[in-house]
């Protein structure tokens, strides 16, 4: 009788570990293949992420549905924006923080930021307007931070096949494109390094949103002269 009690415990025991594992291994392919959960841990990208926001994000919408313009994305910055180190930009993979445990870590070499141009465009700042410019037109970029310039440095860049210029909402609060220019690759982000495109806010609750992707007519504006 105390064989058979004793072993009703040592199988939930069983059970239990076995429920982790499964737990683990199913968290993990989905990850890698479709979804994956972020923290965002500065002000770069205000107001559209706040600093402590955690976010979901596809690794699969922006296959279906080709990256344009404004669109906001998470990338993979070694080669192009890693050495930035400014604190001003990288997202922290959750899993670094509530996955230790599980011998899962994160990477300090994630960031997000928004596009702004794409392979081929000519991004310029700024014109008589005080607005960047792309391919000679405006943009009136609705999502950036209220009170900041479009940008207080003043570049000329002509985005190469292949690659990305991006740059954060919160524009005196972020480092992106615009702090590598003159170095290996300019700041341009190879579109391979793209992991995924956020599409929802999950935390805090009091923040639950769909992160939307902008109307492309709402951004482009008239044509200017002199570009």
């Amino acid at each position: 009788m105390e064989q058979t009690k004793r072993q009703p415990r040592k199988l939930g025991w069983r059970f239990a570990l076995l429920a982790l594992v499964l737990a683990v291994a199913i968290s993990g392919v989905v990850r890698s293949l479709w979804l994956d959960v972020y923290f965002i841990p500065s002000a770069s990208m205000e107001p559209l992420l706040r600093s402590g926001d955690r976010i979901l994000v596809s690794r699969t919408d922006f296959r279906a549905q080709p990256l344009r313009r404004g669109d906001v994305v998470v990338f993979d910055g070694r080669g192009s924006f890693a050495p930035l180190n400014s604190g001003k930009g990288p997202v922290v993979d959750f899993v670094s923080e509530a996955g230790r445990w599980l011998g899962l870590t994160g990477s300090d070499t994630t960031y997000v930021k928004r596009v702004i141009g794409l392979p081929g465009d000519h991004v310029v700042c700024c014109d008589a307007g005080g607005r960047l410019t792309v391919n000679g037109q405006q943009l009136a970029e609705p999502y950036l931070y209220a009170g900041d310039a479009p940008s207080e440095l003043a570049f000329s860049a002509i985005v190469p096949a292949g690659r990305l210029w991006l740059m954060g909402d919160h524009r005196s609060m972020s480092a992106d494109s615009r702090s590598l220019l003159g170095a290996p690759g300019g700041g341009m982000v190879p579109l391979e390094r793209v992991i995924g495109r956020p599409v929802q806010i999950i935390w805090p609750l009091d923040r639950f949103a769909a992160v939307a992707r902008p109307d492309q007519a709402a951004i482009t504006t008239t044509t200017t002269n002199g570009q």
